[in-house]
């Protein structure tokens, strides 16, 4: 689904990533693992076009991609979660959802029972404002927005970051029961090991924005990658 080679990227005259080449395929959680400040956020952005990279090549679903804008992407079906999520506070959930409709035909844009499903607390609280949702809440928001485009390409970026322990249960039995319906590639960047670890198939970790290891877990050991990933 995703393949990139010898990817770059710089902000302004400092070069974040160095020839990055990694692969996502259908049906699999790719995890991207590493230190802080190693260039893991920054590598999410050049594949959802929210900061356009500066070389190299990059191929979705077997069409080569250009440095297209973001919103050019997620119609491609390149879904995203930021890091720090960047709901919209003052708009409702059931609005915040529905911003998701512009990538979707005019016939398509409904927010479909299975949102609600996967998130249930959002069902109950589609009338509330999205500044008012409890951080794991907020993130559970994120994620179904980024549903609603209905991606190819599902990127996430540190879910588990200031979530309490139920809702990280939660965000992983989602992330789990996506990758098994094997409609989407999944990319994972998470700080939070254990939970990395049990969802991923494959692993790249970054050092210094570039890629330090890659394997799947058939072929990377737990401790492998505990060193690799420890400051």
């Amino acid at each position: 689904m995703l393949r990139t080679d010898g990817l770059t990227l710089h902000y302004g005259g400092s070069q974040i990533l160095h020839g990055i080449g990694v692969e996502a395929e259908t049906g699999e959680v790719t995890c991207v693992m590493g230190t802080n400040g190693v260039g893991k956020t920054s590598l999410l952005k050049a594949i959802s076009g929210t900061h356009p990279r500066s070389g190299g090549s990059y191929t979705l679903d077997g069409q080569e991609v250009g440095k297209l804008p973001a919103q050019a992407l997620a119609r491609m079906g390149v879904g995203y979660v930021p890091q720090g999520r960047d709901i919209f506070p003052l708009l409702t959930v059931r609005e915040n959802l529905e911003t998701g409709y512009a990538c979707l035909p005019r016939g398509e844009r409904e927010v479909p029972e299975r949102i609600y499903e996967l998130f249930p607390v959002l069902r109950e609280m589609r009338n509330r404002r999205g500044g008012d949702l409890s951080g794991g809440q907020q993130q559970q928001l994120a994620i179904a927005r980024a549903l609603i485009t209905r991606p190819k390409l599902l990127l996430l970026d540190e879910p588990t970051e200031g979530i309490q322990p139920n809702i990280i249960q939660q965000i992983g039995r989602v992330i789990s029961y996506l990758r098994d319906e094997g409609r989407m590639a999944i990319v994972l960047v998470e700080q939070y090991f254990s939970f990395a670890y049990d969802l991923a198939d494959r692993f790249y970790v970054l050092e210094r924005g570039a890629v330090r290891m890659s394997g799947t877990k058939a072929t990377l050991t737990r401790d492998e990658l505990t060193a690799a990933v420890s400051v």
